[in-house]
């Protein structure tokens, strides 16, 4: 049990000699090598975790850029065709009274993906450097931002709906544009970099000397 001031008196399932399994949370002697219950192999820590981490967030970083520079949606009508940009559909919605809906798609396709961006990245600097938010906040942080990672995908699941609906022949058509594929990408390797992080290793970097 943990006592305020008194952190060095934490008992760690590591100090205990105990390991858990990563798959179905079993929990074991150190000197085990495979789960009893699934199979899976043990380790205590996943050391090679961060580079994973950081190449599945690159991968994120990149392929979000050609996700808001080129167009999410392509409407064709028998007068024109019309395109539209994240943003650029998120600020048409606001100007057609849909603000409800204009705030999701801007919070859930700019704001979260970014905010998981920064997230993420702050979480693997902090295991080499002392991070302003304590262990347990950033081991909060860390599960909110995988919860709420496949909500970002609600852009792409909006004109998935749209171009399913919408084929109304030589009137009307709705099309995904190339930035549903990237965006998709994106949020893919976001959602990978998340998983590919050991929080373990948050205790571990606050009970480092610095």
């Amino acid at each position: 049990m943990e006592i305020a001031g008194q952190t060095d008196a934490l008992i760690t399932a590591r100090k205990a000699g105990m390991l858990a399994c990563d798959r179905c949370g079993r929990a074991h002697a150190a000197d085990v090598a495979a789960c009893n219950r699934c199979g899976a192999r043990l380790h205590a820590r996943d050391m090679a975790s961060l580079q994973g981490v950081w190449a599945w967030l690159l991968a994120g970083i990149i392929v979000y850029i050609p996700a808001n520079v080129y167009p999410m949606l392509r409407t064709t009508t028998l007068l024109d065709t019309s395109e539209s940009t994240i943003v650029g559909g998120a600020i048409e919605l606001f100007d057609h009274g849909a603000y409800g809906v204009a705030t999701i798609v801007f919070v859930a396709s700019i704001l979260i993906p970014i905010g998981k961006f920064i997230a993420i990245g702050y979480l693997a600097i902090s295991l080499r450097r002392a991070g302003v938010l304590s262990a347990h906040s950033r081991h909060r942080l860390y599960e909110v931002v995988e919860f709420i990672g496949r909500w970002s995908m609600i852009d792409v699941f909006v004109v998935a709906i749209l171009s399913a609906l919408v084929q109304l022949g030589a009137v009307a058509t709705i099309n995904p544009g190339i930035a549903a594929v990237s965006f998709a990408l994106s949020v893919a390797f976001t959602m990978l970099a998340a998983q590919s992080f050991d929080p373990k290793l948050i205790w571990d970097a606050d009970r480092e000397p610095t």
